[in-house]
């Protein structure tokens, strides 16, 4: 289930999830296994620091206050899922699959999501810093209340990707393709490298305004007092 966030003219709103978790079961395994299969499980101030979940499968999950340093997930498929309060460094999901997750209040550095599929995916409060989504497909996903450090969306693809109140900084969109991606609830708009890849984005006057020296430099503009 999902309801569609509402948008301004001219862009199309990201549906966000709607989740509605069943009674779970508290997780007491020893740990992760490759290719493992966790359904309606709840992981509570789980320490998955270094452990190996890749090709995992988490449906109808909660993992609240979790360590994930050193986590490999790659090609993990999360699906109607909660994260609460994870942290960590260095948190491998190269290649997975979320879809209808909630992640909130998250302190993560150097997350690895390159080639990630993200679809219905909400990511409300927190810091996160080096988030790595290159080549990363992001489809109806929102950012909102939270901090987004030096972000690099190299060659990936935005479709209805909102930032609600959100600080986005040095932000790379090299060879980013843009669609229906709404710009102007970024408190803090920061991008270091790719600004000709916002065709397909919307921004407010402000912003453009901020933006001003970055585009005249792309466009070879020089501007004199």
């Amino acid at each position: 289930m999902a309801r569609r966030a509402v948008g301004g003219t001219g862009v199309k709103a990201a549906r966000r999830p709607e989740l509605r978790l069943p009674a779970l079961e508290r997780y007491e395994g020893g740990g992760l296994e490759p290719d493992g299969d966790y359904d309606g499980v709840e992981f509570r101030e789980t320490d998955f620091t270094g452990q190996d979940g890749g090709g995992a499968r988490f449906m109808d999950c909660a993992l609240t206050g979790c360590a994930l340093d050193g986590t490999r997930l790659s090609r993990a498929r999360v699906l109607d899922s909660v994260l609460a309060g994870v942290r960590g460094v260095g948190t491998r999901l190269a290649e997975a699959t979320l879809r209808d997750v909630e992640l909130t209040d998250a302190r993560l550095g150097g997350t690895q999501l390159h080639g990630a599929a993200l679809e219905r995916v909400l990511i409300r409060g927190g810091k996160i810093d080096f988030l790595n989504l290159r080549s990363a497909r992001l489809k109806d996903v929102v950012f909102e209340g939270c901090v987004l450090v030096e972000p690099d969306f190299g060659g990936a693809r935005l479709e209805r990707v909102e930032f609600v109140d959100c600080a986005l900084k040095e932000a790379d969109l090299s060879g980013a393709t843009l669609k229906d991606v709404d710009l102007r609830g970024v408190a803090s708009l920061e991008i270091a490298r790719g600004v000709d890849r916002l065709s397909g984005a919307v921004i407010s006057t402000a912003q453009l305004l901020d933006l001003a020296p970055v585009l005249a430099g792309e466009l070879g503009i020089r501007v004199e007092g």
